[in-house]
């Protein structure tokens, strides 16, 4: 199998690399190379090709690997790994690099909420001293007198925004954008699909008709077409005897050429597309992550993300009314356990007539409940939901600590709301977050944050 190295790609790399094997006369020449773009993009793949084309030795480092229990020793990797690669150009006669893979997922900070630890520090720190001092890099415990072969370092990641500024300044790190153009995803596919028999125009069509996926996407395509063959295969031998049919088995399964016609491929991909949307239309962590990362601030944000569950939903009616998640304005999420409800939160919703309520907010006052959640409340009840209520302090709140207020039992959206509202000021000082439970499966369908302590 051939693959498409682009002639974009090849050339930034060969210049790096080579550029920093010369001796230019008073030339400060960047030893880091970010090379950064869009995830699935084949960054760390075009490498690769780049490395193989060249005859260049690589010595890998994982971003994974930039964090560990023990303070230091991620530098000391790095430390470590850089003078194997000057050993390969001293022993072998020939050029190599130092690889780091995802290195913002390693040593990048995304938000507040990323730790930032002594072994982030050390690994900025140590990356930008040997690109400052190439030829002097030491071992912890140790000095040696001898200059090293000054070797340079590919980086590929995805925003290399969250590094640490001073080592992704030019004097350091030399960037490289990497965004396929058609052409070059063309070519790209064309060789993903070359063993298959596709023509030029076929892998034009396919290329056109999903012009906004990730190299990877087409990968994954190819990869899918054998499902049904691994199925038909897992039915005709029985699931009870799979593992002894593809382990340590003399006669190892073989599987006809699958269908690869262009109407086939488009219609995996489509099914790929609906199963993207899904996911991306939850994004409960990422709201969820929004809310901490605001501190409970209580400016409702732009948009909206208030969802209903359906426990009987169908990944087929996807973008139908039914098969979306039902939208109101909101501020939060909760996607937290339920806790146990506490005998005191029954008894003060089911013992305490209304005239015993304190004064501050008596039955007969004008409602203050806000119109949003008056629409919630209205929302749960219409769907023929049981409304429950949950409240948290400030401090549990960054814990997800939530603990169970009464379950409203009016089934009435006036009396209802003048529940909620009531309960609201029980809880005045407290995060409350409004769930609509289905009486049938006792599940939880809906959870939205209705109330956030001012600060």
């Amino acid at each position: 199998m051939s693959y498409y190295l682009s002639p974009r790609f090849l050339e930034k790399l060969a210049v790096h690399i080579t550029k920093n094997y010369l001796k230019l006369p008073q030339v400060k020449i960047p030893l880091l190379l970010g090379v950064h773009g869009r995830k699935g993009e084949g960054k760390t793949f075009q490498c690769e090709l780049v490395y193989e084309r060249m005859g260049i030795e690589v010595v890998h480092i994982s971003g994974g690997e930039l964090e560990s229990p023990d303070a230091g020793d991620p530098a000391r990797l790095i430390r470590l790994r850089y003078r194997e690669a000057a050993e390969l150009v001293r022993v072998r006669g020939k050029m190599a690099v130092l690889m780091i893979n995802d290195i913002d997922a390693g040593a990048g900070r995304f938000d507040a909420l990323t730790q930032y630890t002594v072994n982030t520090q050390l690994v900025n720190n140590t990356l930008m001293n040997i690109a400052d001092n190439p030829t002097n890099v030491q071992l912890p415990g140790s000095y040696d007198e001898n200059e090293i072969q000054r070797v340079p370092i590919i980086m590929t990641g995805n925003d290399l925004s969250t590094l640490y500024a001073p080592l992704i300044r030019d004097g350091r790190m030399d960037k490289f954008y990497w965004q396929p153009d058609r052409d070059d995803r063309i070519g790209i596919v064309g060789g993903i699909f070359e063993p298959d028999g596709l023509s030029s125009q076929d892998i034009t069509l396919l290329v056109d008709t999903f012009p906004t996926q990730a190299i990877d996407f087409f990968g994954a395509v190819r990869a899918q077409i054998y499902n049904e063959q691994i199925r038909d295969f897992i039915y005709s031998v029985g699931l009870e005897n799979v593992s002894r049919s593809v382990v340590n088995t003399t006669t190892p399964p073989t599987f006809r050429r699958p269908d690869f016609s262009i109407s086939h491929l488009i219609e995996v991909g489509d099914r790929l597309v609906r199963e993207q949307r899904r996911v991306d239309d939850m994004r409960l962590a990422n709201e969820y992550n929004r809310v901490l990362q605001s501190g409970g601030a209580s400016s409702a944000p732009n948009g909206s993300f208030y969802r209903a569950y359906d426990p009987n939903d169908n990944p087929a009616a996807e973008g139908t009314t039914e098969g979306n998640a039902a939208k109101v304005s909101s501020n939060g999420n909760g996607d937290a356990p339920q806790c146990p409800m506490p005998d005191s939160a029954q008894s003060t919703h089911s013992s305490t007539p209304p005239p015993s309520h304190p004064p501050t907010h008596p039955p007969s006052h004008p409602s203050t409940l806000p119109p949003e959640v008056r629409d919630q409340v209205n929302n749960i009840l219409s769907r023929g939901y049981r409304l429950a209520l949950e409240h948290v302090d400030q401090r549990r709140f960054q814990t997800n600590a939530w603990q169970s207020g009464p379950t409203i039992s009016a089934q009435n959206a006036a009396t209802a709301s003048a529940e909620v509202e009531r309960c609201l000021g029980d809880y005045a000082q407290d995060y409350v977050r409004l769930i609509g439970i289905d009486p049938k499966t006792k599940q939880r369908v809906m959870e939205q944050i209705i109330q956030r302590p001012k600060r």
